[in-house]
Parts: structure tokens; sequence; C-alpha cells
């Protein structure tokens, strides 16, 4: 029998004593229709552009609905995805007005010869491609759970991600975000940046989640991609990234899965929203530690 497996996350860095019932419970259902299409033969990239676009979509997250406005008042969406079995990547930033802006990646993916678009260029691709816009953002955009108004004056953050190896052995990942609370108006992070945010190839699926400037400066998804190539477990690949990003002076969460079907999460933040299941993973959904 074939492997498969899919992993969520909904962002490192909750709040302490804060309650995340509805995120849990969200992750645990949207965790399950991917198993289960996956199940039923389901592609990697279908299923984690499937699962990014319903973690955009439903406001719980700081990534699509959920995202908060930078230091000029309005909101600039990054995302982006990968295929591993061709390296077909993906991706978007600082775009505005768009619902998914992960779909939007994949577009850019499959219907140009660029793997990233930006700004008013996204803008005008996803218009001129039909992908669905916010009507009127000013009523649009809501404060997803955990999140309060006086977080939005500090440089907090919040992303979310999904990695899935299909049962014919194709890994994918997928990430997307609003950014940090109060960014610089045009500030863009590692999640619409293959390699630092995002990275899928023949062995590995990773998305990554936190302060976006460390993330980058350690390598990110890709460095765990060389760790793990190296000889080092999965889990251990992840800890020696998260442990660099520490150093640096950043927090994190990092998801990954295998191509035999393993599965790890970790972070070094005070939790990260995360759910996962496979074929040789029963159903895990937590926020802090177990």
């Amino acid at each position: 029998m074939a492997n498969y497996a899919v992993a969520l996350h909904g962002g490192a860095g909750p709040v302490p004593g804060r309650d995340y019932v509805a995120t849990e419970a969200h992750l645990e259902c949207l965790a399950n229709t991917c198993n289960e299409r996956l199940i039923a033969g389901a592609a990697a990239l279908d299923v984690v552009e499937f699962a990014v676009a319903e973690l955009e979509s439903c406001g719980l997250y700081v990534a699509g609905k959920g995202s908060a406005p930078n230091s000029a008042g309005y909101v600039e969406l990054d995302a982006s995805i990968m295929h591993g079995p061709d390296r077909a990547a993906g991706a978007v930033a600082a775009v505005v007005d768009v619902v998914n802006p992960v779909c939007v990646a994949r577009g850019v993916m499959e219907r140009t010869p660029h793997v990233m678009l930006a700004a008013q260029g996204a803008l005008n691709f996803a218009r001129d491609n039909g992908f669905k816009l916010v009507d009127d953002a000013e009523t649009y955009y809501v404060l997803p759970v955990g999140v309060t108004a006086e977080d939005i004056s500090e440089q907090k953050h919040g992303t979310v991600g999904a990695v899935a190896l299909d049962n014919s052995g194709a890994l994918a990942a997928a990430t997307s975000t609003g950014g940090t609370f109060m960014k610089l108006e045009g500030r863009v992070g590692d999640t619409p940046l293959i390699g630092p945010g995002t990275w899928a190839d023949d062995n590995v699926a990773i998305s990554c989640t936190g302060t976006g400037e460390h993330i980058i400066r350690s390598g990110g998804a890709i460095a765990v991609a060389h760790h793990h190539s190296a000889g080092a477990s999965l889990t251990e690949a992840i800890q020696r990234v998260l442990a660099e990003i520490k150093r640096l002076g950043g927090d994190a969460g990092i998801i990954a899965a295998s191509r035999h079907g393993e599965i790890a999460m970790a972070y070094n933040s005070d939790g990260m929203k995360r759910a996962a299941i496979g074929s040789d993973s029963p159903l895990q959904v937590a926020t802090f530690d177990d």
C-alpha cells in the first residue's frame, strides 16, 4: 500500500492562555478532508492548494481574510506553492485584493514562465486570469482567532501552510500569509520565497512560519531539506534550523513530510497551530505542547 500524508499549520506564535478551540476544530476537519482526498487518489499539489485556500478564506488565521493592515493602512498578501517532482513553483508577493493568494501563486507557476509576481503586477495577473478578488477591503478582513486589536500595534505574525505526500509518491508544499502586523509598506518575508518559506523536492516537502527575516537568514525550508538529504532525520533537520533561527533572534515553526510518509512538526515559539494525518500517522491536532 502506498504511503500518503498531510500536515497543516495555522501559524507559530500563539499567545498562551488564549482560546484556540475554534482553530483546532477547523484544522482537524480540514486535515481529515485532505486525508480523504489523498486516499481517493488526489494529487499532493491539489491538496496543498485546497488546504491553504481554505485556511486563507476562513478568517481564523493571519492569512487571507484574517490579515492585518500594514503601516500604510492596507493589507498586502504573500503566498507560494511548489511541486516536488519537477520543482515547479509559483509565488506572489505584496499583492492586494485577492481572496486566495495561493491560487494566484499556482497560476503564476502554470500560466507564466516566472516563479514570482509582485504588487501591482500580481494583481493585474490575478484580474486578467479570473481569480477571485475582494469586493470591499474595508469590510472583508477580520481579526483572526487569538488576535486582539492591541496586537495589531505590535510586530506579531501569522502564516498558514500545508505539505502533502500523495500515493504516487509526489510531494508538494504551499504557504500563505498576511505578514507581520504593522509591517512597512512593501515588506516581503520568507513566505513567498521558494527556498526559505516553501520547498518541495523528491524527498521532502516543507512549509515555514514565524519571523520571516530570521527564517530567510537561516535558510529556512531548503536548509531543512539539505540537512535531511545529508542524513539527519526529518525532526533533527527541523530542530537544527529552528536552533539557528533562535540564535539569530527569531521564532518559528516548521512542518514537513517525507517521501516515506514521515511527518514532523516543531517550533521554538510558545506554540504552533497544527494538524497532521497520514497512512502511518494517526490524527494529531494541537496548538501548544502536548
